[in-house]
Formats: structure tokens, sequence, C-alpha cells
């Protein structure tokens, strides 16, 4: 069985639909497809319905979280995102989204750089708009050849002339929301290097203190023997060890399935998590 628990779609930074990216993991060989988007659950029902034979979708979430003033983020599966608590705090999440990307357009624009509002917000689509969309804007008007050169310090890097902060839930709270509302977390590529997320084993105690169910270990950007310090660092600490893909269609190489998590490591996560129901094809539900 090949387990994939971490994907985009459009209706975060992703570039496929919801339902293309089910068909799509379905061609790769996925049996079971973790729908990950950013801050956001509005992809589930589009995915659930167009679920081919042969494919489990598991709803889940990556929840936008700051650690010691730095970004880290957290996988969050089968919870209920209509408990309050974890339904408000998605909706401040979303709403300073929109306040932040149009802060940077602004800044952007006094830089000389002809990007506009109205073709981030064609870009992003659904309601969770990053900067990802904001690179992509950049690269239709000119300012840039390729996403990747818009996170630097000259553009909006962590830091960068045009980069403006934004709100993002403190990460062991966050693990106690997404428990609350009956679902699991696990933490997203904890070094991957060249993106900048990378923590120490302190963060990692840190979090599985606080209720963390796993870590993501097998990433595309996570470096041999940081895959081995993190096998041996959750085996120390009782966390699941997953892997996952973390494709965003067309900007990562619509690479669904090239990393997985075994079937036994999926089935402890399964077993902790009373919040929602694995989608199967035809509208099915498995409850558990």
């Amino acid at each position: 069985m090949r387990i994939d628990l971490h994907c985009h779609s459009h209706a975060s930074d992703g570039t496929r639909p919801p339902a293309e990216v089910v068909r799509r993991a379905r061609r790769n060989g996925v049996d079971v497809l973790a729908l990950t988007d950013h801050d956001t659950v509005t992809g589930w029902d589009e995915a659930a319905g167009a679920l081919p034979d042969g494919l489990t979708l598991v709803p889940g979430i990556e929840l936008s979280c700051k650690q010691d003033g730095r970004s880290l983020h957290l996988l969050g599966y089968l919870f209920d995102p209509a408990e309050p608590a974890l339904a408000a705090e998605l909706a401040r999440v979303r709403d300073d989204r929109v306040i932040r990307a149009r802060g940077m357009v602004d800044r952007l624009r006094e830089l000389g750089v002809d990007v506009t509002w109205g073709m981030v917000r064609a870009l992003a689509r659904g309601e969770a708009v990053g900067r990802p969309h904001i690179a992509r804007a950049m690269v239709e008007a000119g300012a840039i050849e390729a996403p990747e050169e818009a996170f630097t310090p000259q553009w909006i890097a962590q830091g960068g002339r045009a980069h403006v902060e934004r709100y993002a839930l403190d990460p062991a709270r966050a693990v106690g929301l997404v428990r609350a509302a009956g679902g699991v977390c696990v933490l997203a590529h904890p070094r991957a290097r060249r993106r900048g997320y990378v923590f120490g084993d302190e963060v990692i105690e840190g979090l599985a203190a606080a209720g963390l169910a796993g870590v993501e270990i097998d990433h595309p950007d996570h470096a041999p023997e940081d895959r081995a310090r993190l096998r041996d660092l959750a085996a120390g600490l009782g966390l699941v060890g997953t892997g996952s893909s973390d494709d965003h269609g067309a900007l990562t190489g619509d690479r669904i399935g090239a990393e997985t998590t075994a079937p036994d490591a999926f089935e402890t996560l399964l077993a902790a998590a009373t919040g929602g129901d694995l989608r199967l094809p035809d509208g099915r539900r498995e409850s558990r």
C-alpha cells in the first residue's frame, strides 16, 4: 500500500484542482492520499467527490504556526473542522493571509513591480492566498523569471524588502486545538534546509510533550543524514514517522507518491484520531 500524507491543491498554493489531484494520485499508484492545503479545508469535498476507485482520502490541513519568530508547519488529520475554537483560529489565519498579501503587493508596487491584487487573487482561486501566488504574479508581471526568485531578501523572503509578517498559531497551542477537535498532528518537514525549515531536537521534544503524534521524516527536501536523525529521535519520543511528497502540482513537478508512509505508521495515526472519517469513492465514509 502506497500512502502519501501531504499534498496541496489550488485551494491553497498547489496548481491543480482537488479533483485533478486525486486522479493524478491514483495514476501515480497511490492508495491513500491526504489533502493538506494551507489553513483551509475547502478542497475536501471536491476531492472526495472525484475519488477514483482504489483511492482513500484522508482529510487534512497544513497549519501555519510560528516558533521563536520562525515559520513552522503542522499537518493535521481527521479532525472536526467545525469545532468552535479551531474554526475560529482558522478563520483568523485565513483573514490575515489576505491582509498580509495585500500589504506585500503594495510594497512591491512601491518597489516598481507592476503586480496587482487582482493578479494575485486570480492565481490564488481559493481562500488561502500566500506568497507562492505573489511569486507567480511577479513572474506574470515580468519582474522575475521563476517563482523561486521571489523568495530572496530583495523581494518576499522573511525579512525581505516587500515581506510582511502575519498572524500564526503557537505550535503547541495548535496541537492542542487539533487534538480537541479529535485529530492528530504531525510536524511537517522539520529539516527542509534549503527552505529554512530547520528545527532542533528540542523543538520536536517540546511538541511531543504537547501531544504531537508524529514527525515527517521522508520528505523530498530532507537529506539522508537528517532522515536518519529524525528516525532515531521519533523512535525515542514515541512519535510516528511519516513520508510524504509535499506535492504542489506543477510547482514541484507533480511528484505525488514520491515519498510514502509505512502502513503500520498510518494505522497508528488512524487509531489516535476520532474527529473525522476517511473518504472513500462513491461518497462513502469509513468511520472508525
